[in-house]
């Protein structure tokens, strides 16, 4: 199985992905979209990951790059190949599917929990567990897409996930933090942490136990595995 994944931003890696494509020893390629890397063909690779960052869908105007990458994921669906979004790349997908973007009603920023709605596909069913606290960290959100299914929701975002064909799986939240992680965004993306209903304060993100991580990077293992099974 090849892997490819799509860079916004230098500081969000992959978490605890990485560790998800070495233990089952596929091969992993990487576009960094911030320095001018080149877009794959096609052909290069079996699975698309989409991760997130700081800047919106319709920032093109100060990211060119992103135009170039939304008729990319137009390509890769159309192409039926599995891909999987987070953040912010759960948002663009949605967007190349037609579906509105824009900012949600409030920031949701820190570890909160989301619950499973409506009928899901049986096959991916088994893997979506019926609540789950989670770490978000986002200001946008996005319409659900035509023929998408919405597969959860939290108490601050109606849509934080959906599927679309059974293949194409967008997370508005992140599965993929890792302590480290946490540690990183808090960093960079200090300057968003103001007093707000669903924005916690860095103690509170940093004081989660180890368990959600585990819990959390197992239910992302597990998605990766349906997806893989998807191209197969």
């Amino acid at each position: 199985m090849r892997i490819h994944w799509l860079q916004h931003v230098a500081f969000e890696g992959l978490g605890s992905i990485g560790e998800w494509v070495r233990k089952k020893e596929y091969s992993l390629t990487c576009t960094r979209l911030f320095a001018g890397d080149l877009l794959p063909e096609l052909n290069a690779f079996d699975m698309l990951i989409v991760m997130g960052g700081q800047m919106g869908v319709h920032d093109q105007g100060k990211y060119p790059w992103l135009q170039e990458e939304k008729a990319f994921l137009e390509l890769v669906i159309a192409a039926g190949k599995s891909v999987l979004g987070v953040c912010l790349g759960a948002q663009l997908l949605a967007g190349v599917l037609g579906a509105r973007v824009f900012p949600n009603k409030e920031k949701e920023i820190g570890w909160f929990q989301i619950v499973r709605v409506g009928v899901v596909p049986e096959r991916l069913a088994s893997v979506l567990p019926e609540q789950q606290t989670v770490f978000h960290w986002h200001g946008d959100t996005f319409a659900l897409p035509e023929k998408a299914i919405r597969l959860y929701s939290s108490t601050a975002c109606v849509n934080q996930a959906f599927v679309y064909e059974e293949r194409v799986i967008g997370l508005q939240f992140h599965l993929e933090t890792t302590p480290d992680s946490v540690l990183t965004m808090i960093e960079k993306c200090r300057a968003e942490l103001v007093p707000a209903p669903w924005t916690q304060k860095e103690k509170e993100m940093l004081a989660v136990e180890g368990d959600v991580f585990v819990e959390i990077n197992t239910w992302m293992s597990a998605l990766l595995d349906y997806l893989a099974q998807q191209h197969a």
